[in-house]
């Protein structure tokens, strides 16, 4: 079940607007520092802007892009290091349970959540925020390294220092992360509907349509205004929903049934249309990397990215 963006049809209280007031400021920061990163790694290439390009595109669709070798520009290349980094953070950081220093035990208590949260949300809260009391205090280099090898390998090898170290930036940025994250998953957080919630990272698809209700523009968008159908270019920084448990379920013959997952988007996930990015015409759309089908089957041409 999906909702429209919003925290809730009530007033929160004062509480609970620091800590909201809290947790926008903690992405707001660290949306600076991923962008800076971004800058900086496109005004001092590790390597061509080509090889930054095919790295980036690799790490996001899995498998190598189809280039025709054209020179990207260096705000395509930002913008997909942005789009890149925010799938580390998504999917390395904030939707697992970070707790130690170990990838392993990491993803198993995220799996234990996951179980006590489908039998009680309330007790999986209480054990969440339990659990991160003990957790450790930083996202140290050696875990930066690994979060980063598992989710963005290609450009992780291209950025590490003799492909063992991250570069500075890159673990305080993932440190940042962490503390967004421990922010997120350790605080009281409670839905309109008294049942606790936690909250996962969506980052929308290279080339996915764009749906208002999930995305925020952060450049104007000419064929929307226009009444056109427009593309994501790249994600810049994470969205937030807020998953909660729907009210159980009563059948006609009484028996009761567990309600659905609610997923509330709180915050939307930070957006370059592909048209601000510099593709206007037919031919420029018509050149693009076609992404995987998704699991479960059907084809990828939903998803169209113009890469040059």
């Amino acid at each position: 079940m999906y909702q429209q963006h919003g925290y809730g049809g009530h007033q929160p209280h004062m509480a609970a607007q620091q800590q909201q007031q809290q947790q926008w400021n903690a992405g707001a920061n660290l949306e600076r520092l991923i962008n800076r990163w971004a800058v900086d790694t496109v005004n001092t290439p590790p390597a061509t802007l080509n090889v930054l390009r095919d790295a980036a595109l690799s790490d996001i669709f899995g498998s190598p892009p189809s280039s025709d070798g054209s020179p990207p520009s260096p705000a395509v290349v930002q913008a997909l290091l942005r789009h890149a980094m925010s799938d580390a953070i998504s999917e390395g950081i904030i939707n697992c349970l970070i707790v130690t220093n170990s990838s392993e035990a990491n993803v198993q208590l995220t799996r234990i959540h996951g179980h006590l949260f489908a039998r009680d949300p309330t007790v999986a809260a209480v054990w969440r925020r339990q659990t991160y009391t003990a957790a450790v205090e930083s996202c140290t280099p050696e875990m930066s390294f690994i979060v980063m090898s598992d989710t963005i390998p290609r450009l992780t090898d291209l950025l590490s220092v003799g492909k063992k170290v991250p570069p500075p930036t890159c673990t305080q940025i993932l440190d940042n992360a962490y503390a967004f994250s421990r922010m997120l998953h350790g605080s009281k957080s409670t839905s309109s509907g008294g049942a606790d919630a936690f909250y996962r990272a969506f980052v929308p698809e290279l080339g996915s349509v764009l749906h208002p209700k999930q995305i925020e523009l952060i450049k104007r968008c000419l064929k929307s205004e226009r009444g056109e159908m427009d593309r994501v270019g790249a994600c810049v920084f994470p969205g937030l929903v807020k998953v909660s448990r729907g009210p159980s379920i009563t059948a006609a013959d009484g028996s009761t049934s567990t309600g659905e997952d609610v997923h509330t988007v709180v915050r939307r996930a930070q957006v370059v249309c592909q048209c601000a990015l510099g593709y206007h015409n037919e031919q420029q759309q018509q050149n693009y990397h076609q992404a995987p089908p998704p699991p479960g089957g059907g084809g990828g041409g939903d998803h169209a990215y113009p890469y040059q």
